[in-house]
């Protein structure tokens, strides 16, 4: 266990408050010593909540002395990104021209956070309306990808702020969405375990949305572990969503996170699918797939029926078509602070029909038996996460989008983990994607946290933040 409690894992915390070890205001303070050094030159944060955190740390750490901790988590902070709505905060969305919105409501997600103990440090930093996976924020400011000192690196997006913040030891964990990618880029850019959940399992009421039948919110922390702690405590039914009261049940992925892997049938990605991705994450997804078969997987082949590239349309189509619907009368505004890299994103929604639109919606239901069918019998489909490691933003081409490797599973509603699986020889993360059959992160999770107990890639930390 760590000496600093700013480099301990969520687990770690909570279990040293449970054992008195620590206290919820040690941690907290320390939190935001460290935020207040760093943040001037990462920009994570929209607004960090002090007063409040060293008050609701000082409520934890009583009720924990005196037996009444609500729960094992009682007392662990979290950042949540700026999409969240906290009743009577401001929530920007990542946007200028909403500076000012104050939250109509509590999210059900914070609620269930808060109602778990634990404590909200702060909002952290998005692409403007999550409509991007470089990262970047024309208005509101990009945060500095922490694992460059010296050069501004794409730190992912879109739930950039809570990458970074993680990343840096200014909080343990965070919550960010994913609607193509938004939870796994900014989990491989900055070194994290970041899941993308399948849509339903937790409730969005009360989070601005971007695609709404795309849109899921995801856990990004710094272990497997973590991150299947935090999960477990998002889920559930919510009368608020809809989508959450037809999925299955809550899954509880601890019992079976520490089976191991030995049996479990893991497909390779086609060969056609490597060409565009940069040798090293090659090298460092072709290590990963050989340590799980020294684990006991079976590492099998697999023809899919169609390219990753293929589904990327028809995704850009679904998320510019609800998008636009969204916000599309503050993108056609010329006069408002809309940032220009996002403007053209969402104003592709202007263009599409009704019938193309439904005609996406029929095309994402035949693509998802299709492929499903094609993992019949695969437990997970492995990739990179990221064709690249992090890279310059003044190389950043914005009509571009990173999100090669994730889109497809937002489409498909699948369930998948990013997990490091490596580093440049600049030192950068390089992170391994793990799909796995909708409604089944557990096993993403075990998959997951059986690679992070045979290597050592998630421990690693951003140089020169000491």
């Amino acid at each position: 266990m760590a000496s600093d409690p700013t480099l301990m894992s969520a687990h770690e915390l909570a279990a040293a408050f449970a054992a008195r070890r620590l206290s919820p205001v040690e941690v907290v303070d320390a939190l935001l010593a460290r935020i207040a050094r760093l943040e001037p030159r990462l920009h994570a944060f929209v607004e960090v909540y002090a007063d409040e955190a060293r008050l609701a740390a000082e409520a934890a750490d009583k009720a924990i002395r005196s037996g009444h901790a609500v729960g094992p988590l009682h007392g662990v902070p979290i950042a949540l990104k700026d999409l969240i709505d906290l009743e009577g905060r401001i929530t920007t969305g990542g946007s200028a021209a909403w500076r000012d919105r104050r939250s109509p409501v509590t999210a059900t997600l914070a609620k269930k956070l808060i109602a778990a103990g634990m404590i909200v440090i702060g909002k952290t930093h998005t692409v403007e309306f999550a409509m991007g996976g470089w990262g970047t924020n024309q208005h509101m400011g990009t945060p500095w990808n922490p694992w460059d000192p010296k050069i501004a690196r794409t730190p992912g997006g879109s739930s950039s702020g809570t990458g970074v913040a993680v990343a840096a030891g200014m909080a343990p964990w965070g919550i960010g969405t994913d609607t193509g990618g938004s939870v796994r880029l900014p989990a491989s850019w900055c070194g994290l375990s970041g899941l993308k959940t399948t849509i339903g399992r937790v409730s969005t009421y009360g989070i601005l949305p971007l695609a709404p039948s795309l849109d899921t919110p995801g856990p990004i922390a710094r272990s497997v572990e973590d991150a299947a702690l935090l999960f477990t405590a998002m889920q559930g039914a919510d009368p608020l969503d809809p989508r959450t009261l037809s999925a299955p049940p809550p899954c509880d992925p601890l019992p079976a996170l520490r089976r191991g892997v030995k049996g479990l049938r893991l497909a390779r990605m086609p060969a056609n699918e490597r060409p565009g991705t940069d040798d090293a994450v090659l090298a460092a997804y072709d290590r990963a797939l050989d340590e799980l078969a020294g684990l006991g997987a079976e590492i099998v082949d697999i023809a899919l029926p169609w390219r990753f590239a293929e589904t990327m349309h028809q995704t850009g189509r679904i998320i510019g078509s609800e998008s636009y619907a969204l916000v599309g009368e503050l993108v056609d505004n010329p006069n408002l602070p809309i940032d220009e890299a996002v403007r053209p994103r969402i104003r592709i929604g202007r263009s599409i029909t009704a019938p193309q639109y439904l005609a996406a919606l029929a095309d994402r239901d035949r693509l998802k038996r299709e492929f499903l069918a094609a993992l019949d019998g695969i437990d997970a489909l492995l990739t990179p996460t990221t064709q690249t490691a992090a890279i310059p933003l003044d190389e950043v081409d914005q009509t571009t989008t990173p999100a090669y490797f994730t889109r497809v599973f937002n489409l498909l509603e699948m369930c998948a983990l990013a997990v490091p699986n490596g580093f440049t020889a600049d030192g950068l993360p390089i992170s391994l994607q793990i799909a796995c059959h909708p409604y089944d992160e557990a096993t993403a999770l075990r998959i997951g946290w059986a690679y992070q107990q045979a290597t050592d890639w998630h421990t690693r930390r951003p140089p020169g933040l000491n």
